[in-house]
């Protein structure tokens, strides 16, 4: 018979293990990503991290779970301090490890927790099923639900824009693949607990045979299999100044002249939009009546509509992230006004009440737009979504509730260089053409350009760092589920899954 200090010995000895089991399964989801690309590892790490937390009590799963989504957001994360770390060192580290240990908080050590008390309350067969609606859950409150405060990068879904499961994107979105993946993982992690019985495979095997069904249901219904041919002609401009330059006064004149000379090319391209990236004139357009006429004389050369990434400031003082829309006759179409600022960066969220820390003064107080703005160009309604934008999916199927057939994304993704952040971002957006079913323009500073069909695969593609133009056709839009359901529901039916599990009146623990 064990003593009790054999028993607690042996129980840390089993933490210690669980928790290289779920450091090991967070650095395998993170290479899921960009630049790695290996969509297979983020069901791999994530059963790894299942297994993990199966093992443990409740508290030790949280802290399991919080290192090891310290882990997996810090490598995911590791390209915000790319040039911008450098506007507030020395607490530009603070970029990468303030949100990584925060969403780590939200977005694993809190789902470990639930999973750890499940263990305790509801039939060991459901716990997996339970396990993986709290972890999607978790996935969009820290993405969305946190509003001002979410980082939406390092969803596990956008790591299968390539894979089998993006036609689920279409009906369930990105958290609803999160899921699917989830699931995938915990009732593996299940049956390896279950020493392979075969109750627990077949549980597992119905689970696996679920998510196989619905994938290939999902493939069978997509309406983005077959696009009608595209016919409006769009053009990207993609100017190549590094982030470094920008911003001098003296680059104002060459990044003016790099960004004409490449839309005066235009001309006889027949193109009916042309957009240029985010803030790439850094002058208050509103205020500055030749420039803004330049520009209209710039569109009414090309004969198309010209969309420019500038800033719009009003008395008293306040600055907006704003895209100006120029007719094809030289008149000012529309400016929209960014919704959704990036926090510590464009905003400081409860700035009241974080003046006092050193670098808090360094960041920008820009103001926040309140509308879609949708813009109809000659007959095809296009939605502005800036930079950061994209990676919110509620706002954009927002977007397509006010009418929008095709998303112009302007972005600056020069602030990253050629780390993984580029690839990262341009991969959101593809997942956005799939949940939307619609066709997006997406213009980078430095890199990546292109236009993505609502399949979300690129038609054309620029390359990192080069000066170019990106020209293509975008076509009508295909309907998606996803579209009238948006991301909110799909988030409730996970929770809902853990709540309804967790309160089940059967009481004994996962079979191990």
């Amino acid at each position: 018979m064990e003593t009790a200090e054999e028993t607690r010995r042996k129980d840390m000895v089993s933490s210690w293990a669980a928790l290289a089991v779920a450091l090991g399964g967070a650095v395998l989801m993170a290479l899921a990503f960009p630049k790695t690309n290996v969509a297979t590892f983020a069901p791999l790490g994530a059963a790894a991290l299942y297994w993990a937390w199966f093992g443990l009590s409740p508290k030790r799963a949280f802290l399991v779970g919080w290192a090891a989504g310290s882990v997996f957001f810090a490598i995911n994360f590791a390209w915000f301090g790319e040039t911008a770390g450098a506007l507030i060192a020395p607490f530009g580290e603070f970029l990468t490890l303030g949100p990584g240990i925060g969403d780590a908080f939200f977005g694993f050590a809190l789902p470990a927790l639930g999973i750890a008390h499940l263990q305790r309350r509801a039939p060991g067969p459901l716990v997996p099923l339970a396990g993986a609606g709290i972890f999607a859950f978790a996935e969009w409150f820290r993405c969305e639900g946190l509003g001002v405060l979410g980082v939406p990068f390092g969803s596990i879904g956008y790591s299968q824009v390539d894979s089998p499961l993006a036609p689920l994107g279409a009906y369930i979105g990105t958290y609803g693949i999160t899921f699917a993946i989830a699931l995938l993982a915990a009732y593996a992690a299940y049956a390896v607990r279950a020493s392979f019985r075969l109750v627990a495979l077949r549980h597992a095997g119905i689970a696996y045979g679920a998510v196989v069904a619905g994938v290939a249901l999902a493939w069978l219904a997509w309406p983005a299999k077959t696009l009608a041919p595209p016919t409006f002609r769009v053009a990207a401009i993609q100017g190549n100044i590094p982030q470094s330059v920008k911003a001098r006064p003296e680059a104002f004149a060459p990044t003016l002249a790099r960004y004409t000379a490449l839309t005066l090319g235009l001309r006889k391209a027949r193109v009916k939009l042309v957009l240029w990236p985010e803030t790439v004139i850094v002058r208050a357009l509103n205020l500055d009546p030749d420039l803004r006429a330049r520009f209209g004389a710039l569109a009414k050369f090309v004969g198309a509509e010209l969309v420019v990434g500038t800033f719009e400031v009003f008395k008293p003082r306040k600055e907006y992230n704003v895209l100006f829309f120029f007719r094809p006759d030289g008149k000012v179409d529309g400016v929209y006004q960014k919704r959704q600022l990036v926090p510590f960066a464009e905003h400081l969220p409860l700035r009241r009440y974080l003046e006092w820390i050193p670098w808090a003064k360094e960041v920008n107080d820009i103001g926040t737009g309140d509308s879609p703005g949708v813009v109809d160009v000659e007959g095809m309604r296009i939605a502005p979504i800036v930079c950061w934008e994209s990676a919110f999916s509620g706002l954009n199927v927002d977007d397509v509730r006010h009418g929008a057939q095709a998303l112009a994304i302007a972005t600056d993704d020069a602030w990253f260089g050629t780390t993984a952040g580029p690839y990262m971002h341009a991969q959101i957006a593809r997942m956005r053409a799939i949940e939307t079913g619609r066709w997006i323009v997406r213009a980078a500073a430095t890199g990546i350009s292109g236009i993505v069909a609502p399949n979300g695969r690129y038609v054309e593609q620029s390359k990192l760092e080069v000066s170019t133009v990106v020209i293509g056709e975008i076509g009508a839009p295909v309907a998606t589920t996803y579209d009238a359901i948006g991301p909110l529901p799909v988030a409730l039916v996970c929770l809902a899954l853990f709540g309804g599990i967790l309160a089940w009146p059967a009481r004994r623990r996962v079979r191990r």
